[in-house]
C-alpha cells in the first residue's frame, strides 16, 4: 500500500502494476526484449491471455501453427470462442499454408520461437513479412529461446511473450509472465491485465529482478549442456529420435543456426519402445520428474501427461506426442554427470 500524496495524480496500486518494483522490472525487461515497453503478469498464461484479449475483438480470428504449448491450445479452444474469437491451426510452416488459413477477419499471426514441446523452429522472418503484407499483428512466445538466444522484436515481431516462470525466473521459485512491445499496444495490454487482475505481486517482481542478473550465465551453460545431452541421446540404442535444434539432423538446424544465438536448454526425444519408459524414469537420479522448465535443476516429463494432457488425442497422435515422447529441461548440473546419469538410465531400461 502506498500513500497517495497527490490526490490528482494516478495512484500507485498493486493491481495497476505500477509499484517501484514493477517499474524497475519493466524497464529492464524492455531493454532485454529490445522493445519500447514491457509488462509483467502473474504467469505466462496471464501474459498470453491478456495480450490476445487486448489484440482481438469479438468476431476476430487468429492463425497459428499446430504444435504449440498445450495451455495455449486450451486457451484457443476453450476461452477465446466465448468471446467469439476463432482460430485456425496450420500444419505447414509456409506462406502458402498461412495464406490458406487467413480470413477477412484475421488480425493476429501467432508463433513460438522454439515450439513446446516439439522444438520446431519456424521461419520467423517469413512470418513477419507475411504479417506485414496482410496487416496482421505478429505475436510470438519466446519462452524457450529466452532473450539470450533470440530477441524477436529485432526481426519485426510486434508483441513478444514469455513465461517468466521459466528461464527468466530460472530458480523454480516464482510464477510470472511478460508482454513486451510498442507503447501503444502495451497500453491496451496493461489496461486488460488491470481489469482481469493478472498482476504480479511486488515481492515476485523482486525475485524476478534478482534472477535476471544471472540470466545470461545460466542460459549459455544450459545451451552447452543440452547440446552434449542431445548428442549422447542421439548415439544411444534406446532412443528412436532426438529433437534438438543444435543437432545437424534436426530439420530446422540450418534455420536455427541463422536465427538463434544458442540452441536452448530443452531437449525432446522418443524412446524406442514404450515398454522401456517406466524403467527409464525409475532409473534416473539427477533429473526431477516435474512439469516445468528453465530452472537450475534438470526437469523431465512426458507431455502426454502434463502440458498436452488436455489436447485432443487425435491432435496428440498427429504431433507424435505419445507415451514414448519425453521432454527434458536441462539445468546447471555438470554436463558429464547429467549425460552419465541419463545414459545409465537408458542402459537400465534396455535391460528391463
Amino acid at each position: 500500500t502506498y500513500t497517495h500524496e497527490d490526490p490528482e495524480a494516478s495512484p500507485r496500486y498493486v493491481r495497476y502494476n505500477n509499484s517501484p518494483n514493477h517499474e524497475a522490472l519493466h524497464e529492464k525487461l524492455a531493454a532485454l526484449a529490445q522493445t519500447e515497453s514491457a509488462l509483467v503478469t502473474a504467469s505466462g498464461m496471464a501474459a498470453i491471455s491478456s495480450a490476445l484479449l487486448s489484440l482481438l475483438d469479438a468476431g476476430d480470428h487468429l492463425v497459428a501453427p499446430r504444435g504449440l504449448y498445450g495451455g495455449t491450445l486450451d486457451l484457443f479452444d476453450d476461452l477465446l470462442p466465448q468471446f467469439d474469437i476463432g482460430h485456425t491451426l496450420v500444419a505447414e510452416d509456409t506462406p502458402e499454408a498461412w495464406a490458406a488459413a487467413v480470413r477477412p477477419n484475421t488480425t493476429v499471426l501467432y508463433a513460438e520461437s522454439i515450439a513446446n514441446p516439439l522444438l520446431k523452429v519456424p521461419d520467423l522472418a517469413a512470418m513477419v513479412d507475411f504479417a506485414d503484407a496482410h496487416d496482421l499483428v505478429a505475436v510470438i512466445d519466446n519462452t524457450f529461446a529466452s532473450p539470450v538466444n533470440l530477441r524477436p522484436a529485432e526481426l519485426g515481431f510486434d508483441v513478444v511473450l514469455h513465461s517468466a516462470t521459466k528461464y527468466l525466473g530460472g530458480h523454480s521459485d516464482l510464477a510470472a509472465g511478460v508482454v513486451a512491445g510498442p507503447d501503444d499496444l502495451l497500453d491496451d495490454v496493461r489496461h486488460t491485465t488491470k481489469l482481469l487482475g493478472g498482476m504480479l505481486d511486488p515481492h515476485a517482481c523482486f525475485l524476478l529482478h534478482r534472477s535476471l542478473k544471472t540470466l545470461g550465465v545460466r542460459v549459455r551453460q544450459q545451451n552447452d549442456t543440452a547440446q552434449a545431452v542431445a548428442e549422447a541421446l542421439a548415439a544411444h540404442d534406446a532412443i528412436e529420435r532426438v529433437r534438438y535444434p543444435g543437432l545437424s539432423a534436426h530439420p530446422d538446424h540450418d534455420r536455427a543456426r541463422t536465427l538463434l544465438d544458442g540452441f536452448g536448454g530443452m531437449v525432446s526425444f522418443d524412446l524406442a519402445s514404450a515398454a522401456h519408459v517406466d524403467a527409464f524414469f525409475d532409473a534416473l537420479s539427477l533429473p526431477i520428474r516435474a512439469p516445468s522448465l528453465g530452472g537450475v535443476e534438470t526437469l523431465i516429463t512426458q507431455p502426454i501427461h502434463t502440458s498436452h494432457k488436455n489436447v485432443d488425442p487425435a491432435v496428440r497422435d498427429e504431433l507424435r506426442i505419445t507415451k514414448r515422447f519425453v521432454r527434458l529441461s536441462v539445468g546447471l548440473e555438470g554436463a558429464e554427470d547429467l549425460v552419465d546419469d541419463i545414459t545409465t538410465a537408458l542402459d537400465a531400461s534396455l535391460g528391463s
